[in-house]
């Protein structure tokens, strides 16, 4: 198959481009333009140009390595033949009304599966909003303004191409963004473990999120799983009650969520509750090293927020270990005596020595997660210079939970992050980071929530 093709595609012909705005075909056009590469509107009726790029009328009139496939599914078993004369290695194919509406859906998904077989065309779709990869600008989507994502380090593959733009666009609102965003849709031959190998490979990618909802090689998913070095985060949606919504929306076959649940923890691949929770997961498996354990040390400087983050990871299986009489020596030297110098550990209020306070309870042996909650002020701002020195000096994961005006925030909080610190602007959110980490060391029991 032609996965080369789909992740670095020299040329890219867009099957049924339009000059006509609001049309499919003249979405895909306005997000793949900005791509490094030749690009061919193909439409036999089209004349003219769009976007600067002459029509043709055959894709068998191009050199493409990628199609993307903006017509009808009726019109595809034509269109996959004469890729397959052209050579076209990958194609998209955004249309729906294929296996997920059965019948003679599903036989047209079959009819389109074995010509791209016979010619090594792997396909995403049908029944998709596409995929992007914002680092190389490549945004093979129709869906509007999707190429205002940029780069992040977390690659999201959802089998709903809706749920996998939802949580791209909360990243890009969040100041972050994605390494690359795969919707799967029906997945006529190309699945998550094809997905996850390539992005397990690339660089720019310190997780994968993945949205499924079912699928029919489960085992080969768990594997591709288990044996990826890149975290691995997931999110099952799709209870058994709603079979017949599930299975209407990509084909999927009814499954149970326990049974990913079982078969992905034990693999150390933390199952998330919302989208909300596969993004924050996400980042904090990429932002820093896999923990030795669930031994938390915890820093707050507002006692009410951290007892809300103590219960919730608590819940979650974190330990709060007796801090070293070491590091109980130097919390003495720097808190008042009026806080909690035990772990947690309460400051009160942010102080000027909060930095040497994360700094004392991140070096303790006894630690292997450090998290952090502060409230701005702007006397002190934060211990981003401690941090720093912190990181680069322990192998530990570090998570920051911040509070306070955004702009106030912005600046450091970006720096924070810059150094492998991420943070996070709700105690729940942050918590779950945590979570997320305990629950990516292998064999570790189920948290139960």
């Amino acid at each position: 198959m032609g996965m080369s093709d789909l992740f670095e595609p020299e040329s890219i012909a867009v099957i049924g481009a339009s000059a006509t705005p609001g049309k499919l075909g003249n979405d895909a056009m306005t997000n793949i333009q900005v791509y490094d590469g030749d690009i061919y509107p193909v439409n036999p009726s089209g004349s003219g140009s769009v976007y600067g790029y002459d029509f043709v009328d055959s894709v068998t009139e191009t050199d493409a390595d990628l199609a993307l496939c903006c017509v009808p599914g009726p019109a595809l078993p034509e269109v996959f033949e004469e890729c397959g004369e052209a050579g076209v290695g990958a194609a998209v194919v955004f249309a729906g009304g294929f296996a997920e509406t059965g019948g003679e859906g599903r036989q047209l998904q079959e009819e389109i599966t074995q010509i791209a077989n016979e010619y090594d065309i792997s396909i995403i779709g049908p029944n998709t909003a596409g995929y992007i990869i914002p680092h190389v600008d490549f945004y093979a989507s129709f869906v509007p303004q999707i190429r205002t994502v940029e780069t992040g380090n977390v690659g999201i593959v959802a089998q709903s191409g809706g749920v996998g733009v939802t949580a791209a666009f909360q990243l890009a609102r969040e100041g972050y963004g994605v390494s690359a965003m795969f919707g799967l849709g029906n997945r006529a031959n190309t699945g998550f473990a094809e997905i996850i190998s390539v992005l397990d490979e690339d660089p720019q990618t310190g997780a994968i999120a993945i949205h499924i909802e079912g699928t029919d090689d489960a085992p080969e998913v768990f594997d591709a799983c288990q044996r990826a070095e890149t975290p691995v985060i997931a999110f099952k949606a799709g209870e058994e009650d709603l079979d017949t919504f599930v299975q209407a929306h990509t084909a999927a076959p009814m499954q149970r969520n326990e049974m990913y649940a079982e078969a992905l923890e034990s693999a150390g691949v933390p199952m998330a509750d919302s989208v909300t929770e596969l993004i924050d997961g996400g980042r904090a498996l990429a932002g820093g090293p896999t923990p030795d354990g669930p031994n938390v040390g915890y820093v707050t400087a507002q006692a009410g927020p951290g007892i809300i983050v103590a219960d919730y990871l608590n819940e979650a299986g974190a330990v709060f270990p007796e801090l070293t009489a070491e590091t109980r020596d130097k919390l003495d030297d720097l808190l008042l005596g009026i806080t909690y110098s035990e772990n947690p550990v309460d400051t009160g209020r942010p102080m000027p020595e909060f930095g040497e306070v994360i700094d004392a309870v991140a070096r303790d042996d006894n630690v292997d997660i450090v998290h952090v909650y502060e409230i701005y002020e702007d006397s002190l701002g934060y211990p981003v210079e401690e941090l720093e020195a912190l990181v680069r000096d322990i192998d530990k994961p570090v998570i920051f939970t911040v509070a306070g005006p955004h702009d106030a925030l912005a600046e450091e909080r970006a720096q924070m992050e810059a150094i492998g610190v991420p943070t996070f602007d709700t105690p729940e959110r942050g918590a779950y980071a945590v979570e997320a980490l305990i629950d990516s060391i292998p064999e570790q029991p189920s948290t139960g929530r």
